[in-house]
Formats: C-alpha cells, sequence, structure tokens
C-alpha cells in the first residue's frame, strides 16, 4: 500500500523500490531515524511507541450496529521528541484507507497492531505535525491475559469501547500506552433513536436524515485506555454536584435499579474532596449497562462504567480512580496498584468515614485471615509484591488491590494521620493529569514524612515476597 513515494531519476528501479519497502527514506538530506514501535512496558512490549508525543486526538467516527461497521477519521495533533524518518501508531484490525501528514499523503504499512507512517519528508525533533488516518471495518474485541474481554464489546442495543490495558487500539489508531496522555474531541453518528456516550461533556446532539451526531469534548489530558464510547439505548440523567455537571447514561433495563446509588454521585464526590482534594476533571457521571454485555467496572474518565447497576462501594471505588489512575496515571502497567490499591483504600475510608470498620480493623482482618470467606482468598493477596506483578496476566491480580492498599495503611501506621492524609491530597495535586511510578510515591511520601523510617514498608510491604512480619 504504496502512498507519495517520491522518485529520485538517478537511482536504479530496484533500488527505489528498495526505498519504499525500508523504514527511512533513500537519497540525500536524511537526519531522522524511525521511532520505536513499542516504549518497552515491562508487561506490554509493544504498547505506545516511541519518538513522538500526542497532545490531542481528534475522532470521527460512524457506526452501523446491524453490520457490525465502523468507519473512523483519526486526527492526531503530536510533537516529535527526535528527529523522525518514520512512526508507528498502534490500531490493531481496521483497514487503513489513507493517512497524510500535514497536507501530504504518506506511505503506510502494517504489521499486527503496528501501523508505520512513512512521511513525505522528515520530521524535525520539537516539530508539532499532524496525522490523519482515514480507515473502516468491524472494530475488534481483545481478549486479555487474563482472560478478560475488552476493544470494542457489542451489546444488545449496540456497542461498549473499553480499553485497559491495550483495547482502545481496537477502534483508534494512537499511542495507546498510559505514559501517553491527551486531549480528546469524539464526533461519532449512530442511527436515529441511538445514543453515543463518550468521555467529558456534550457539546452538541444532532439528527438527520435517520442518524444522530454526538460531540463530546474531553480537554484534560487522558490516556488511550482510559477513553470510552457506549452506543445504544439510554436513559440519561443531568445532574450537578456543586458547579460541576453530573452527566449519566443508564440502560434503561438497569434504570430503577441503578437510580438509588448514583443518586449519590454528587454526595460521594465531596466526600471523596474532603479527602483526596479538588475534584481534577470537569465533568462527572457513569455509564451503566447490562451486566449481560460487560463482566467488569472500569473507571474510564470523567465517567466510569459499570456492569449493571452499581453499589455504593463500586460507586467510591470507581470515582477515587478519577484521582488515582486518571488524574494521577500510572508510568507503566507495573505501577497498576497506585490506582487499585489507592482505589481499594478509599473504599475502606468510606465505610471507616460512614460508620463501618475502620482501615485499621479492615487491615487487621485481611492480615489474620479473617476478611473473606475461604482460606485459598485470603492467601491470595500474598501471592506476590503489589509493585511487582509476575506477568501481564496478573497485574490485576488481588495483590495489587488488597496488599496495595494495606501498603497506604502501613504507611499511615508510621507518618500518622494528619500527616497521611496530607501525603493522600499531595501525592494527587503533586502529579495532578501527570504519570507516576512506585518510586515517584515512596520518594514523595519520604520528602512529606522527613525523619520517619519507612524502609520496611517499601522492603517487606511494597517489594517483598511472600506475607510480612506483623510489625
Amino acid at each position: 500500500m504504496a502512498r507519495s513515494v517520491r522518485l529520485v531519476p538517478t537511482l536504479p528501479a530496484a533500488t527505489l523500490l528498495a526505498c519504499a519497502l525500508v523504514l527511512t527514506a533513500c537519497g540525500g538530506g536524511v537526519h531522522g531515524t524511525p521511532g520505536g514501535s513499542g516504549v518497552r512496558d515491562p508487561y506490554f512490549p509493544k504498547a505506545g511507541n516511541g519518538g513522538y508525543d500526542v497532545t490531542h486526538y481528534g475522532l470521527r467516527l460512524a457506526y452501523d450496529p446491524d453490520a457490525h461497521h465502523l468507519t473512523g477519521t483519526a486526527t492526531l495533533t503530536a510533537r516529535a521528541t527526535k528527529d523522525l524518518s518514520a512512526f508507528n501508531l498502534d490500531l490493531l484490525g481496521m483497514e487503513v484507507e489513507k493517512v497524510t501528514v500535514g497536507r501530504e499523503s504518506a506511505r503506510f504499512n502494517r504489521a499486527g497492531q503496528e501501523l508505520t507512517v512513512r512521511p513525505h519528508g522528515d520530521i524535525d525533533r520539537d516539530e508539532t505535525f499532524r496525522v490523519t488516518v482515514r480507515y473502516s471495518g468491524a472494530p475488534e474485541t481483545v481478549t486479555d491475559p487474563d482472560g478478560s474481554r475488552e476493544g470494542w464489546l457489542r451489546t444488545s442495543d449496540g456497542a461498549l469501547a473499553l480499553g485497559e490495558p491495550t483495547g482502545s487500539m481496537a477502534w483508534f489508531p494512537g499511542n495507546h500506552h498510559p505514559s501517553d496522555k491527551a486531549a480528546y474531541d469524539l464526533t461519532v453518528t449512530v442511527p436515529k433513536g441511538l445514543r453515543a456516550v463518550s468521555n467529558g461533556e456534550l457539546r452538541s446532539e444532532t439528527t438527520a436524515r435517520g442518524r444522530t451526531t454526538f460531540v463530546w469534548h474531553a480537554g484534560e489530558p487522558m490516556a488511550s485506555y482510559l477513553a470510552t464510547l457506549a452506543i445504544g439505548r439510554f436513559d440519561i440523567s443531568r445532574s450537578r454536584a456543586g458547579d460541576l455537571p453530573v452527566y449519566t447514561a443508564v440502560d434503561p433495563a438497569e434504570a430503577a435499579a441503578s437510580r438509588p446509588v448514583l443518586g449519590r454521585v454528587p454526595e460521594v464526590l465531596r466526600w471523596a474532596e474532603g479527602r483526596f482534594g479538588a475534584y481534577p476533571f470537569s465533568s462527572s457521571g457513569a455509564i451503566v449497562d447490562r451486566a449481560a454485555d460487560l463482566g467488569y467496572a472500569l473507571e474510564t474518565q470523567s465517567r466510569p462504567v459499570f456492569p449493571g447497576a452499581p453499589g455504593i462501594t463500586l460507586l467510591v471505588h470507581e470515582l477515587a480512580h478519577q484521582w488515582y489512575g486518571d488524574s494521577v496515571t500510572p508510568e507503566s502497567w507495573r505501577d497498576m496498584w497506585l490506582n487499585e490499591g489507592f482505589a481499594t483504600y478509599a473504599e475502606w475510608l468510606w465505610e471507616e468515614d460512614h460508620g463501618g470498620q475502620s482501615a485499621q480493623e479492615t487491615f487487621d482482618a485481611l492480615y489474620s485471615g479473617d476478611h473473606f470467606d475461604t482460606q485459598e482468598a485470603g492467601e491470595e493477596i500474598w501471592a506476590f509484591p503489589p509493585a511487582d506483578p509476575p506477568s501481564a496476566a496478573r497485574i490485576s491480580d488481588p495483590p495489587v488491590y488488597w496488599r496495595g492498599a494495606m501498603v497506604l495503611q502501613k504507611v499511615r501506621q508510621v507518618v500518622g494521620d494528619e500527616r497521611f492524609f496530607g501525603i493522600l491530597r499531595g501525592w494527587a495535586a503533586e502529579y495532578r493529569y501527570g504519570n507516576a511510578d512506585s518510586a515517584d510515591f515512596t520518594a514523595y511520601v519520604e520528602k512529606r514524612a522527613p525523619g520517619e523510617d519507612l524502609s520496611a514498608v517499601w522492603d517487606e510491604w511494597l517489594h517483598g515476597e511472600g506475607k510480612p512480619e506483623r510489625g
């Protein structure tokens, strides 16, 4: 699929053909090198791409659920972090029809999830450029190493797009690694009678010739795995949490069961702001689809997705992720405990603040093995250190959640409540809209708690194998 091959008359035909097939350009004046086909994530080495940083995604999509056909035009605005002769985008499946860089057609080729783009001329380091990809086809469902399903999930009345950890590449091309965050504008057209719900704020909704177009804007930086699109029949509710707009979309079959807990979104947000600091985004809400179409909840940015009506604890968990995971995003998939340990600890704090067990009592029950119904479940949390899952299939296993939360309780024990809650709020503020890893967190805690000895917390609870001594 060659595009815009520049001919050099003095070169023989065989050399010209070779130039079209390799990533670097032939001839004089070449100073760039190809960007990387991955960012060497410890669990998903092909995820993401090197050589550039995306600042904005403009996605124009049209979907026909009956035909299971998606048509898309994705325009990415990016800054080169090195001199580039070529660069990669992640895109799984789909047929690529045309690629342009700036206003010129670009050559491209496909290999697995890699879409390699060779622009007409080199891109200079620090240069801002735009790449537009026109594509179509039947978007795929991705099966994770742990067996869960993501990507483009067909539902009883439409579709649901979810991305953790790598599913977003099934429906739009991009730099699909959590370390590259960007703003998003999404325009999606669906058959009249269906709705399209995404992240951020709904800017417009128009119907013409039997189809409805929805325009969504997410202005704060977002990792691609947190982008979502729900297409189907939904009951829509608009309310406010103070000045914050709250937009919920609920499958009609789940509406009655969901209403009581979703009505508490403003209450949970007020409580969370008291514990974690100012809410980081310009809107909030939820998407509730049928449980049969989805097996898990996900903290999609500003509007988490639930498999049927959530309980209050699950709502607290996913809304806490807006601070820990969505605003402060892991540097790599090894750092998942910074998402799940914090959101699990938020559940403990909610219980503590609302007449339930204290966080210390929950910690004690987990340590003694009395928290779960079975001995096997109680032992699973000691299978590996929360900061070092053994494989991609286990980045969402119990140690990441429960033992990750126990690390936070151990920090609280060492530094005391006043300093600890200052750390929770300060961490969310210090890394707001950015990325962080375990080393960043331990360094931040030690900076905020000078003179305290936290070595046992890090060595035994965060990084240590097996069940630590009680201490």
